[in-house]
């Protein structure tokens, strides 16, 4: 297939639209409820650090997602996908009860659950795509998934802050409850066929390790893997710099909402022409030149000029989920289906795990070093990180690709 324009086809394929449709209708309700209970507990404590429990409430199951990831193999994957949905409609409506600062044990609770769920979701919905979707397009799925998840995140926090302001949390909880609900029937109606998980293959203590193995055994996936964990964690401690930049161009700190609007308008950007570039360029060097891409513009965060900052901006945003849709993609083709759910799993904790890290970093250093030093620095790391990458052999990727090609399709 050509590099030409194929993001028609994955919206015109069946299966691939409602799995792009339900990622969205949930991404909605997601984002919506991610500001809204940081709010929520803020309203009802006035405390920023429980507040900022709420985040690491969702986040922190993402920590055992090699376990998670294998309940992702051990059961069907379109039921598996609806009952999450169904159980995550029911269980936000107990949010409803959360009328004081003597509730919010329940809200904590949630979170949790919630972030535990969509470990597990993300797993089995990767590999459900990867075994309904064809593999030319998966690159071009991903782009999508990845411009309606910034599209989310500019509009449902919007909505989500409306939303809490005239119902309060609980008209949140409600709106999210129902974005599971309308996820969960888009599901249904799939039609998708896949085979019965080898439960005696799934079963024994080595069932989670498996996935790390084949992971750290696949010469293409480990270098991908671990360079997108070491962007993801520049990118923690870029991110973390956001408000002293702002600071350095003289402006108020609301004028960070223009710099992730840019951002995100790049990450939109990327995200419909990955599929051409995937097949252009090959997963290794998309991911490398985006990273590339992502040095130059943190480096150029230190130079304290707005038409710069709106140009680095728009370049970290198209950068950086370049390498993120790279490592996913080429997960789904090189990862037999049996497998797929905790390799998944196993590799979004080593991605995303080291973006929490430098968030926290950048923060305590920020004092220390001011944001330009730390920003070239980062820069710096990038530029290496880009470059190790370019410079894995091609030929070892070429000859896994040849072995592996026949084991990528888990139905």
């Amino acid at each position: 297939m050509t590099t030409r324009w194929t993001a028609v086809h994955v919206l015109r394929d069946r299966t691939a639209g409602r799995c792009l449709t339900a990622v969205m209708v949930s991404g909605f309700g997601t984002s919506a409820l991610w500001l809204a209970s940081g709010v929520w507990v803020k309203d009802l404590t006035g405390s920023d650090g429980l507040a900022a429990l709420c985040l690491l409430a969702m986040w922190a199951p993402a920590l055992a997602g090699p376990v998670l990831g294998t309940l992702a193999d051990r059961c069907r994957r379109r039921p598996l996908l609806i009952v999450l949905s169904l159980s995550m409609a029911a269980l936000l409506l107990t949010l409803c009860a959360v009328d004081g600062p003597e509730d919010l044990w329940l809200l904590y609770a949630v979170l949790f659950v919630y972030g535990a769920a969509g470990t597990v979701h993300d797993a089995a919905e990767s590999a459900l795509v990867a075994g309904a979707v064809d593999g030319s397009l998966l690159g071009d799925f991903n782009g999508l998934r990845m411009t309606a998840g910034e599209g989310m995140k500019l509009l449902a926090p919007l909505a989500g802050a409306g939303l809490f302001t005239a119902y309060g949390g609980s008209g949140v909880a409600l709106l999210d409850a129902a974005t599971f609900l309308a996820a969960a029937l888009v599901y249904m109606s799939l039609r998708v066929r896949e085979e019965r998980p080898d439960r005696a293959r799934e079963g024994g203590r080595g069932a989670t390790a498996e996935g790390a193995r084949h992971l750290w055994g696949d010469t293409v996936l480990r270098p991908l893997v671990l360079a997108g964990g070491v962007t993801m964690l520049c990118a923690g401690v870029s991110g973390a710099l956001t408000y002293a930049v702002v600071e350095d161009l003289g402006h108020s700190p609301a004028y960070a909402g223009v710099l992730y609007a840019l951002q995100g308008a790049g990450s939109v950007t990327v995200g419909l022409l990955s599929g051409p570039g995937l097949r252009r360029l090959g997963a290794r060097r998309f991911a490398a030149y985006g990273i590339g891409l992502l040095a130059v513009a943190v480096a150029l965060r230190a130079v304290p000029h707005d038409p710069v900052a709106w140009a680095s901006a728009a370049a970290i945003g198209v950068g950086l989920p370049a390498a993120l849709i790279a490592v996913l993609t080429e997960v789904q083709r090189r990862t037999p289906g049996a497998l797929l759910g905790r390799v998944t799993a196993t590799a979004n904790t080593l991605v995303y795990t080291p973006n929490v890290i430098g968030l926290a970093v950048g923060a305590a250093m920020v004092e220390l070093l001011g944001p330009r030093a730390q920003l070239s620095g980062l820069g710096v790391v990038l530029g290496v990180t880009a470059a190790v990458l370019l410079a894995q052999r091609p030929a070892s990727a070429d000859r896994t690709a040849a072995r592996s090609a026949s084991d990528a399709s888990p139905a």
